[in-house]
C-alpha cells in the first residue's frame, strides 16, 4: 500500500507548497503537484500519472477535494478511476475517506459545493459584464496584436524577427498575423 499525495493549484503565481507539507505531515511517499485550472481534468498531466500508477490498497490523498475536481461530474469520474484501481481517497482538511459510506456520502456533497462555487463565480463574471456593457464601459480583451503594424512594418522590408522585436511580440504571432 502507497499513500499518494497530489497537490494542485490554478495559477502559476499560486504555491503549492503548503499543501505538499500537508501532504507529507499525513506520510504521503509519493506527492505529484501541477499548476493547472481544476475546472477541467483535461491537461492535468500530473492527475493522470497518479490515476495510471495507483494500485489495490493505495491511498490517493489530496488536501482538499477542489483541488482533485472542481465540478461533480469530474469528482465522479476520478472517484470511479480510483475505485476500479481497489485504492481509495482521502482529504487531509476534510473527512473523506471513501473505504467508508460516511466518506463517500460527504464526497459527493462536497463536490456538489464545489460545482456551485465554480456555478456561482460564472454567474457573477457575466453579470459584471453585462452591467459594464449596460454602462458602456466594456470594450472586451483588445486584440494582443495589432495586424495592420505587423503588415505595415513588413511593407517596409522588415523581416518576422525584426517585427516580432519592434512590437515585443512573439515570432509565431507575426506570422499568424501576416496570414490572416
Amino acid at each position: 500500500m502507497t499513500t499518494i499525495g497530489y497537490a494542485r493549484v490554478s495559477t502559476t503565481d499560486q504555491d503549492v507548497s503548503i499543501q505538499i507539507a500537508a501532504l507529507r505531515a499525513v506520510g504521503c511517499e509519493v506527492i505529484r503537484s501541477e499548476k493547472v485550472s481544476g475546472t477541467s481534468t483535461t491537461g492535468r498531466v500530473e492527475l493522470q500519472t497518479i490515476l495510471d500508477f495507483l494500485r489495490a490498497g493505495d491511498v490517493l490523498t489530496v488536501t482538499r477535494i477542489d483541488r482533485l475536481a472542481r465540478s461533480i461530474g469530474d469528482l465522479q469520474d476520478i472517484v470511479r478511476a480510483v475505485r476500479s484501481k481497489g485504492a481509495s481517497l482521502k482529504a487531509t482538511e476534510q473527512p473523506i475517506d471513501t473505504s467508508t459510506a460516511a466518506g463517500k456520502a460527504f464526497l459527493d456533497m462536497l463536490g456538489v459545493f464545489a460545482e456551485f462555487e465554480t456555478n456561482l463565480r460564472k454567474e457573477r463574471q457575466l453579470e459584471g459584464i453585462a452591467k459594464a456593457k449596460a454602462e458602456g464601459v466594456y470594450k472586451g480583451r483588445k486584440p494582443s496584436i495589432d495586424v495592420a503594424k505587423v503588415r505595415a512594418l513588413k511593407a517596409e522590408g522588415l523581416g518576422p524577427v525584426a517585427i516580432a522585436k519592434a512590437l515585443k511580440i512573439g515570432r509565431a504571432s507575426v506570422y499568424r498575423a501576416l496570414e490572416a
